[in-house]
């Protein structure tokens, strides 16, 4: 009964089913355009960030060869040695501990390339990307300082140059943190669409699923109105009749023939009505009305809500369609009640009047604006699914809603139910 009740929730729930929240055919629309847009996953963004370290080791490896720096000798190996030791870590380590290891070997590698006199600074821009988007954030910026430290002590005893030395190790050192944190804010963002993505797609499975069901219902319980309708009232119609028939001076063939039809009339109304009951509610089956609304109420009731029923006047029978749908009804109520309406109590009256049988399910939830049933772009199928059972077996329905209080009420007329139930 609070089905789509705040206007961004039935949006969302529009956007999922595929519907256009403002009318029109439904489709998969929203769905795919999720699925298509162009957020990159985190393992690429996180590889593209390891091979902008490696290239940025391999510059270093190219200015010395380039340069021919005296050093060159062990500044290759120690080249390779990064590189290899950021793969490996990279694709393997995954423990917070292990990946401190990684980055302080990874450190340790540089301050041997930048001892040897090489332009490290370079590979320093790298582990300050690394710090920024492998670590938290505190412990992150404590190592780009250190950092950041080592790489203007070790330029001015390579260089001799504590001015120089010091504006660009800080200027390196702002840039990378900048960078690290559009990288971290990069990371987060995209993790956080693809669980979304992920969510939307576990919602339009349990979403098709419910439909499936409710339309197996459905279904079944249509064919269980035809069944009841047509065939068991036409054999019941024939069995009366015969019934009479048998009552008539006949000769003594005919008779005998008549007793037979009637038989035969009795057995296909059984079969009917057996046919009738299997598609009817598994709560009905065996079991009264009001063990199956009171069954419902155990299986919904739980956690913080509360749900009890109250039986009012004189029980009388009811057609296997009315039960079924009385059944359903309570079914779809609860569930809106434990679902979405967080109340804590809830009560299930079934009133027997002299002229129609009621059921009242009053909640303590928080509400929804009831005008919602008169828009046309609220997707509310649950509601407009209680509606229009009721409607089809000649009865009324009315939901109110405020809150603190919401109460649903269904009626069915109780006329004629002697030939109705047959």
């Amino acid at each position: 009964m609070h089905d789509g009740e705040q206007d961004l929730g039935r949006r969302s729930l529009g956007c999922v089913l595929g519907r256009n929240p403002g009318g029109g055919s439904p489709s998969l629309s929203c769905v795919v355009m999720v699925d298509e847009s162009a957020f990159t996953g985190v393992a690429r963004l996180r590889l593209g960030l390891h091979v902008l370290v490696v290239v940025l080791a391999l510059i270093v490896l190219l200015r010395a060869v380039l340069l021919s720096e005296a050093s060159v000798g062990w500044i290759g190996p120690l080249t390779a040695v990064f590189v290899v030791v950021h793969i490996v870590g990279a694709s393997t380590l995954r423990a917070p501990v292990a990946r401190f290891a990684w980055l302080g070997a990874l450190c340790a590698v540089w301050v041997a390339m930048a001892l040897l006199g090489a332009d490290a600074a370079y590979v320093s821009f790298g582990l300050i990307l690394l710090f920024m988007t492998e670590v938290p954030l505190i412990p992150a910026v404590s190592a780009v300082s250190v950092i950041t430290l080592l790489n203007t002590v070790i330029a001015v005893q390579t260089r001799g140059q504590w001015g120089g030395a010091l504006v660009g190790s800080m200027l390196g050192a702002v840039v990378g943190v900048v960078v690290g944190l559009g990288f971290r804010v990069l990371f987060r963002e995209t993790e956080r669409r693809q669980q979304l993505i992920e969510d939307l797609h576990r919602t339009r499975a349990e979403l098709a699923e419910t439909e499936r069901t409710a339309g197996e219902l459905a279904e079944r319980e249509r064919l269980a109105r035809e069944i009841h309708d047509t065939v068991a009232q036409g054999l019941s119609s024939i069995q009366m009749l015969l019934h009479a028939a048998e009552t008539e001076d006949l000769p003594t063939g005919a008779a005998d023939k008549i007793v037979l039809a009637r038989r035969t009339a009795s057995a296909g109304l059984a079969d009917a009505r057996r046919l009738i009951a299997a598609l009817s509610p598994a709560d009905l089956a065996g079991n009264s009305l009001v063990d199956a609304l009171d069954r419902v109420c155990d299986r919904a009731a739980g956690g913080q809500c509360t749900i009890g029923l109250l039986v009012e006047g004189q029980a009388v029978s009811l057609p296997m369609p009315v039960e079924s749908a009385l059944v359903r009804l309570l079914q779809g109520a609860v569930s809106n009640v434990v679902r979405h309406a967080e109340a804590r109590n809830a009560v299930v009256t079934l009133s027997y009047g002299a002229d129609a049988v009621h059921l009242d399910v009053v909640d303590d939830g928080h509400g929804f604006d009831t005008a919602i049933l008169a828009d046309p772009s609220a997707h509310h199928f649950g509601l407009n699914a209680m509606r229009t059972r009721v409607e089809q077996l000649g009865g009324r329905w009315s939901i109110e809603s405020e809150p603190g209080h919401t109460a649903m009420s269904v009626a069915f007329p109780l006329t004629q139910q002697e030939e109705e139930s047959r």
